[in-house]
């Protein structure tokens, strides 16, 4: 129902993945993203739940393990621990139904909390190719 972007974003990794650490790295982004969304969510459905919110603040940690393969690695995700830190004068009923709304209304928190297909093409000069 609306239009964003493009925008045009950097990303490095560190020297132990081979970067040089010239910008954010990709899992910084990630977990920026989840949690600015859960924050949006708030912000926006507090208004619309006549909830005054005096302070937020949230937390977001990735849990994940990764397995050299040789001279790379392979990662997987174990979970994702939000921290949700709400000042706010109203009950706590009406804080705690405020949380449920927003993570129903993120979408990034709702895409991570179900399997998801991934498709990669490989652009090559016959057009795409599925890896």
């Amino acid at each position: 129902p609306f239009d964003e972007g493009p925008f045009v974003m950097a990303t490095d990794e560190g020297p132990f993945h081979g970067g040089d650490a010239s910008a954010p790295p990709p899992l910084a982004l990630f977990v920026a993203g989840l949690t600015g969304c859960i924050m949006t969510q708030l912000r926006a459905f507090a208004k619309r739940l006549d909830i005054r919110i005096n302070d937020l603040d949230v937390e977001t940690r990735v849990i994940w393990d990764w397995e050299a393969k040789g001279r790379i690695y392979e990662t997987a995700p174990h979970s994702f621990e939000i921290d949700v830190l709400i000042d706010s004068d109203d009950e706590l009923d009406k804080i705690t139904a405020l949380v449920e709304a927003a993570k129903k209304g993120c979408f990034l928190e709702q895409t991570l909390g179900q399997a998801n297909k991934i498709k990669h093409r490989l652009k090559t000069e016959n057009g795409w190719m599925d890896v």
